[in-house]
């Protein structure tokens, strides 16, 4: 296998390469070696570091509501739907979370049966509430008026206790409460797959672009906040009828078929674009005009941030915990 020198700059509050997606992903077709003096720098949005690093491409990757900065990073990893020749990668967070059980939800081995009907009715799991769209705490509500909805988060807990294993916990519910922190399109997390992966259903609010990975027709989907007492009507019925919840409950929870092998192409081709060519070839970042300055500057008023923002980040994010 080709030897790839890289590093990882920026990341989140207890990052550990050895478990990111995409180093396990990669290290199946090349031999990725640490280095302080790396070809290749992964980057994200939790500090300032990557400045530091001179003569080296840099890779961008968010977990996070942003859109990465070009005119900063050679290339770009997120989930907005964007075109960028080829410096750009869409590869939604919720990916990252289903990786390893794709193979079970495409080809039907999640198994569906009557005895689903019987267990309890919603579950509602979140731990921030400071930063999130307020009609997530507006259903919650509204739907609770029709049954109690187990709350096993920080927000609104009404269990007694913080639940331990989202997934163990939302195996035991008919429907989960999916509503994402802000409506962005493309920004479709972890809210909609885990449900999926337990044969809970969602309902789910957030990318209006949805529907463009996932048949919407396999859930409950707000489109509208205007149309809630609509939906939890829905619901209402789908809770009540055995076979109409069963029924919704066996379509399949993709817009296509091949999900995995779809975005292991992409992630391929990308990738090997970059790794299989000189270096001096695959970069991107302007040297030269306004960029060049933009950068400069950019670079001499940061470091303030790493000391301050940054840790205040650190800090509120360890709080929250999410």
């Amino acid at each position: 296998m080709k030897t790839i020198k890289i590093n990882f700059v920026d990341f989140w509050p207890g990052f550990d390469y050895k478990s990111f997606f995409l180093f396990s992903y990669l290290s199946d077709y090349y031999n990725l070696v640490i280095s302080e003096n790396p070809d290749y720098v992964f980057c994200s949005s939790f500090g300032y570091h990557h400045w530091k690093y001179k003569n080296c491409i840099k890779i961008y990757y968010t977990a996070e509501n942003l859109v990465p900065d070009f005119n900063i990073y050679d290339y770009g990893i997120g989930f907005h739907y964007l075109s960028l020749e080829d410096r750009y990668l869409r590869f939604p967070l919720w990916l990252t979370y289903s990786w390893d059980k794709l193979d079970r939800m495409e080809n039907g081995e999640l198994e569906i049966s009557r005895d689903l009907c019987k267990r309890k009715f919603c579950n509602f799991v979140y731990s921030n509430a400071g930063w999130a769209n307020p009609i997530r705490e507006q259903f919650y509500r509204e739907l609770s008026k029709y049954k109690n909805i187990d709350s096993g988060g920080k927000v609104l807990n009404n269990i007694g206790f913080l639940v331990p294993d989202k997934l163990d916990f939302i195996k035991d519910y008919k429907f989960s409460i999916a509503i994402e922190n802000s409506v962005v399109p493309g920004y479709t997390t972890e809210k909609i797959i885990e449900p999926m992966m337990m044969n809970s259903m969602p309902i789910y609010y957030g990318d209006p672009y949805v529907g463009r990975d996932f048949n919407m027709d396999s859930c409950v989907h707000i489109k509208d906040p205007e149309s809630i007492q609509e939906i939890i009507d829905r619901i209402i019925i789908l809770d009540n009828n055995d076979d109409l919840y069963i029924d919704k409950l066996r379509k399949n929870w993709f817009a296509y078929g091949n999900v995995k092998k779809k975005y292991a192409q992409e992630i391929s081709a990308f990738f090997g674009n970059i790794f299989e060519r000189e270096k001096k070839d695959v970069v991107r970042i302007i040297d030269y005009g306004f960029a060049r300055r933009y950068r400069k500057e950019l670079s001499r008023t940061t470091p303030w941030a790493t000391t301050f923002v940054v840790e205040k980040v650190y800090g509120l994010l360890d709080r929250l915990k999410i």
